[in-house]
C-alpha cells in the first residue's frame, strides 16, 4: 500500500519514537551493575560497582570536564584501556574501550591537563605471549576530547619498556624504564614540550645498575612514579627510599637515601614514596609479593615483614623510619586466622599517590592503602609516630576467574585506589571490576568539589 506524504512523515516519527523508547528501556536495563554481595567493611560503605564488561582493572587516573568525571583505567590482560564515566559514582558507566598494542602489559596510566601517558612493558605473565612482546615504551595522548583520546607519539626504550610513569604537568614526564645496558628499572626524564616528538632529558640510576659497574645485590630498581616537588624527586627505588635534587634535570644528584631491605622484605621493598604536606615526612610502602602469584609461588608471609611506614625527612640527607602502620587483622567472623592464610597475596600495594592531579583528594591525615586479599585499608596518621587503622573494605570472594593469578586459590586481590575531590573512593581488583566506596569514619575530609 502506498502511503501519502503525510502518512510517511507520521510513520517516520512513530519509528523514531519507538527507537527512543527501546533505547530508554535498554539504558534502564543496564543502569547499574549490582554491587556484588558478600563484602565486609568497617567505616566504609560501597555505593557503586561496574563489571567493566568482564574485564579486570589495574591503575587509574581521573579527569573532571564540565559536568562529567571520567576515570581512565589500565588493564592487566585486556590489551588496552577503559574510560568510565563516574559522574554518578553510584552508576559508573564504561563509555569506551581503547585497544592497545598486542602482547604487552598496559596496566599503567597517568594524566595532567590534556596529556595522558600510558606504559607499555615486556612483562611475562601479563598481556599476551611473552615470546612475542616487542611493543614497549610509553604512549603520549591528547585528551582534549576526554572520551576520544588521540595518540600523539610512542617513545621506546629499546629494551623492556616502562612500568609506572608520572606526569605532573609541564615539560617533563618521568619514567620507570628498563633501558639497554642496565639491570632493573632506572629513572628517565622525557621532555615533551613537543608531545609529538618526546626526547630524553636526563636519567639517574643506582651505582651498580649500569653494566660494567661493580655488581650490587639483586634489586628491582625504580618502581615509579617519581613524585616531584619543586627541585626534588622522591623515589621508591628498591631497596631504598631515595631523594634527588633535580634542579638540573639532565644531571639529577642524590640528596639522601634510606635502605630498608634488609630488614624489611625483598621483592619490591619500596613501591611508593609520598610526601606528607606540612609534616616533614614521607609515607613509604612495599609491594606484598608471593602468595600464589606464580604457579610455583610460595604461600604469603613466608619472608620478612613488608615496609609500610612513615619516614622523617627533617634532614633530607638522613631519612629515618619513625613508625610502621598496624598490620591488618581479619574480621571477627573470618574463617582464616590471619590474611596470610586466606589465599592469594597479602601486603601493601598502592596508595592515593597521584597528588599532582587537581581532581584527586589531597593528602591529609588519612592514608588509603590497598592490601591485596585484605582489601582497602584506611589509616589515620595525624600523629605520625602513632598511626592507627580507622576503616577497611574487603570485596567478596570472587565467583569466577578473570586472571590466572593468584594460582593457589580463587581469591579477591584489591590492586589500586584513587580518591576524587568529591570524596568518592575507587578501587580495582584482579578478579572483580571497579568498586566505588565512601569513607564514613572519623577524620573524613570535607569534599572540595561537587
Amino acid at each position: 500500500m502506498k502511503l501519502t506524504a503525510s502518512e510517511s512523515v507520521a510513520r517516520a516519527l512513530l519509528n523514531v519514537a519507538m527507537a527512543v523508547c527501546v533505547m530508554a528501556t535498554l539504558a534502564q536495563g543496564s543502569y547499574d551493575d549490582e554491587i556484588p554481595k558478600g563484602w565486609e567493611a568497617s567505616n566504609i560503605r560501597p555505593i557503586g560497582y561496574s563489571d567493566l564488561g568482564g574485564h579486570e582493572a589495574f591503575k587509574m587516573a581521573i579527569k573532571h570536564v564540565g559536568d562529567h568525571w571520567y576515570l581512565y583505567l589500565g588493564h592487566f590482560t585486556a590489551q588496552g584501556w577503559s574510560i568510565v564515566d563516574v559522574t554518578d559514582p553510584k552508576n559508573p558507566q564504561v563509555v569506551k574501550f581503547i585497544a592497545g598494542p598486542s602482547d604487552t602489559s598496559e596496566g599503567q596510566v597517568d594524566l595532567h591537563d590534556n596529556i595522558m601517558i600510558t606504559a607499555l612493558q615486556h612483562r611475562a605473565g601479563y598481556g599476551g605471549d611473552p615470546n612475542k612482546q616487542v611493543n614497549e615504551g610509553v604512549l603520549i595522548w591528547d585528551i582534549n576530547d576526554p572520551v576520544n583520546p588521540k595518540q600523539l607519539s610512542w617513545w621506546k626504550t629499546g629494551a623492556t619498556g616502562t612500568h609506572r610513569n608520572g606526569y605532573p604537568g609541564g615539560k617533563y614526564v618521568n619514567l620507570s624504564a628498563g633501558m639497554p645496558g642496565y639491570k632493573g628499572q632506572i629513572l628517565v626524564f622525557l621532555d615533551i614540550s613537543d608531545p609529538a616528538h618526546p626526547k630524553e632529558a636526563g636519567r639517574w640510576w643506582m651505582p651498580g645498575q649500569k653494566e660494567g659497574e661493580p655488581p650490587v645485590p639483586p634489586m628491582y630498581g625504580l618502581h615509579g612514579p617519581a613524585v616531584i616537588e619543586g627541585n626534588r624527586a622522591y623515589l621508591g627505588y628498591s631497596p631504598a627510599i631515595v631523594i634527588l635534587d633535580i634542579s638540573d634535570i639532565s644531571k639529577p644528584k642524590l640528596i639522601g637515601q634510606l635502605t630498608v631491605s634488609p630488614p624489611f622484605g625483598t621483592g619490591i621493598p619500596v613501591h611508593d614514596v609520598m610526601p606528607i604536606p606540612g609534616k616533614d615526612s614521607l609515607f613509604a610502602h612495599a609491594e606484598g609479593t608471593g602468595g600464589g602469584d606464580t604457579p610455583e609461588g610460595a604461600r604469603a608471609c613466608t619472608g620478612a615483614l613488608f615496609l609500610s611506614g612513615l619516614i622523617d625527612i627533617k634532614d633530607p640527607t638522613k631519612p629515618k623510619l619513625i613508625s610502621t602502620l598496624p598490620i591488618p587483622i581479619p574480621p571477627k567472623d573470618a574463617s582464616y586466622p590471619d590474611f596470610c592464610d586466606k589465599g592469594g597475596r597479602f601486603g601493601p600495594h598502592n596508595t592515593n599517590i597521584l597528588q599532582h592531579n587537581p581532581d584527586v583528594e589531597k593528602q591529609g591525615d588519612l592514608i588509603y592503602l590497598t592490601y591485596f586479599n585484605a582489601g582497602l585499608r584506611i589509616f589515620d596518621i595525624k600523629d605520625p609516630r602513632l598511626p592507627k587503622e580507622v576503616g577497611w573494605f574487603i570485596p567478596p570472594t570472587p565467583t569466577k576467574r578473570r586472571m590466572p593469578a593468584p594460582y593457589d586459590k580463587l581469591e579477591s586481590q584489591t590492586e589500586d585506589v584513587l580518591v576524587d575531590t568529591r570524596g568518592n573512593i575507587y578501587i580495582t581488583n584482579k578478579q572483580w571490576g571497579l568498586f566505588c566506596v565512601r569513607y564514613t569514619g572519623p577524620g573524613e575530609p570535607a569534599p572540595t568539589a561537587k
